[in-house]
């Protein structure tokens, strides 16, 4: 029997406004079983950088833990990002959310000066240079564009802007797709997909997320 791929999937809260995306997270790890794929989840053990009220955006004075609020998402079964070991997985998988912009790095304030949490950084180097195939959504390129800015990826936000052109600045090579499609970098062993930063619903998102696990399976299988 062919064996499935193993995948991480690399979490950064809880919530869209301060953590992972849930939706995304959600249809990332629900197409990943339809699949027949296995996978862990993984978030770093740090605080939030800010805690935002979800009804209507506003900060909140209080502090929460990257690890303990991604735990939500994943029934609890997650480990610190420091345990990761890319020998053991064949791909890995960020969801979007503006976590991954403020709590793994923080771009959302400084924008391409912005410092990498250095975990997630060797994470994302270790499965780059492990042949690991890397996906990300929504917001969530950014990361691998400026972790990776020395490899010329290509990688997707929907529709270019601010943002996009700014990563294209030090290298990295956007290319806009429709909401649920998927940009491929063959070279790299990325795929990328825009989620909410197009999408206005979770059946777009969901079919977004299986259009990029099922390109990320193509490329494990070689």
């Amino acid at each position: 029997m062919e064996k499935k791929p193993n995948f991480a999937v690399v979490l950064s809260g809880c919530g869209r406004a301060d953590g992972s995306e849930i939706h995304e997270s959600v249809c990332a790890l629900l197409c990943l079983e339809n699949m027949g794929c296995t996978y862990q989840c993984f978030a770093p053990d740090i605080k939030q950088t800010a805690v935002i009220d979800h009804i209507n955006n506003q900060p909140m004075s209080e502090e929460r833990n990257v690890l303990i609020e991604a735990a939500r998402i994943a029934r609890g079964n997650i480990k610190d990002i420091k345990e990761f070991n890319p020998d053991e997985f064949d791909g890995i998988i960020f969801p979007g959310g503006m976590g991954a912009v403020t709590n793994w790095c923080d771009f959302a304030q400084k924008g391409t000066e912005c410092t990498v949490n250095t975990s997630i950084y060797s994470v994302i180097r270790q499965c780059y240079d492990k042949k690991l195939v890397i996906g990300a959504m929504c917001i969530a390129p950014v990361l691998i564009a400026l972790v990776l800015a020395d490899k010329k990826v290509h990688f997707t936000l929907g529709a270019g802007g601010a943002t996009a052109k700014k990563l294209e600045a030090l290298g990295a090579v956007h290319e806009e797709v429709g909401v649920t499609d998927v940009c491929i970098d063959r070279i790299n062993k990325i795929c990328t997909t825009p989620a909410y930063m197009l999408a206005t619903n979770m059946i777009d998102v969901c079919q977004g997320a299986q259009n990029m696990i099922g390109a990320m399976c193509q490329l494990i299988k070689g």
